[in-house]
């Protein structure tokens, strides 16, 4: 059986069928129909179909999908593509393709292609950590997804920095979420710009704050230095919770050497145990570990139909 994947984004969707060894047999993006939510439905079915119409052997179908199901009324919430909201997109698609249809959210899908054929593939327990826009991450435990009771398995982001202090991680700072600190709101990206722009006058997204580094600017250095502690602390935190085999980084701080350098020695100062051997290293599949794990969900869900074994899912 082959497996096609969507990473459902707010400028592009992009689809990949992988084969059974994980080998990408076409990739293709459209523009994201954001304009109402039956032409969103319309677009994305009308490209499932024209893709899976080219194979012969029958596709899964799994979806990295911005926001998440609300678990009694089977509607979407909480998306940043606003068409989506109140609507029921699965239930939708189902119906539209007569299949099933998987999904999760973008660090959950990562974390799962990472733990399957990426540079986690040698552990049994994988935390998958995303730090772009947002700091999101999943937790795989013998490359299934563990999402835990609430569905909340692996959500860092939103747990307080650990050992804030505010004379050395600035003032408080409120969350999106309503909550206070966030470790989101430090070790993001937009965490990033935010506490150099709190230093600087000329405000700079994260990208800016790594051209001041490269020239020397002494703000931004000792900002990095700070921030690498920040990292630190956070993953503290989740090894001496998970205590996982490995730690898999994406997103687009993921690309920035210098944040891997030495990093797992910072964490030991603050771990229980005093001593640290967790690799954290980035993504092997880069930006296509999400669009890759949502092919991998479909697969798994279609697996666990067919044995009768729901319970993953």
């Amino acid at each position: 059986m082959l497996s096609m994947g969507l990473d459902i984004g707010g400028t592009k969707t992009e689809a990949v069928i992988l084969d059974t060894t994980g080998k990408a047999l076409i990739t293709q993006r459209i523009s994201t129909v954001k304009t109402d939510y039956r032409a969103f439905l319309t677009s994305l079915v009308d490209f499932i179909q024209t893709l899976r119409n080219d194979y012969m052997d029958p596709v899964s179908i799994g979806l990295c999908l911005p926001g998440t199901e609300d678990a009694g009324t089977r509607l979407i919430k909480n998306s940043n593509i606003v068409v989506l909201n109140q609507q029921p997109l699965i239930r939708d698609l189902e119906r539209a393709l007569q299949q099933s249809v998987a999904w999760d959210n973008d660090a959950n899908c990562f974390t799962l292609s990472e733990s399957i054929d990426g540079a986690g593939a040698q552990a049994d327990i994988v935390f998958g950590a995303i730090l772009g826009t947002g700091c999101g991450g999943g937790l795989s435990m013998k490359k299934t997804l563990w999402r835990g009771r609430n569905g909340n398995a692996g959500e860092w982001g939103h747990n307080p920095l650990p050992h804030y202090d505010a004379q050395r991680d600035g003032a408080a700072v409120k969350c999106y979420c309503g909550q206070l600190n966030c470790t989101e709101s430090f070790i993001s990206g937009t965490g990033l710009a935010r506490q150099f722009n709190q230093r600087n006058q000329y405000p700079v997204d994260a990208q800016g704050v790594f051209t001041h580094i490269a020239q020397g600017d002494p703000t931004a250095k000792s900002l990095f230095r700070l921030f690498r502690d920040q990292l630190a602390r956070s993953f503290a935190s989740v090894i001496n919770i998970y205590d996982p085999e490995i730690i898999v980084v994406g997103g687009g701080l993921s690309r920035v050497p210098a944040i891997f350098n030495e990093l797992t020695d910072e964490v030991s100062q603050y771990i229980f145990n005093t001593s640290c051997s967790t690799p954290i290293v980035p993504a092997m599949h880069g930006d296509s570990s999400g669009v890759r794990g949502a092919a991998w969900l479909g697969r798994d869900m279609h697996r666990a139909a067919l044995t009768g074994n729901r319970t993953l899912f």
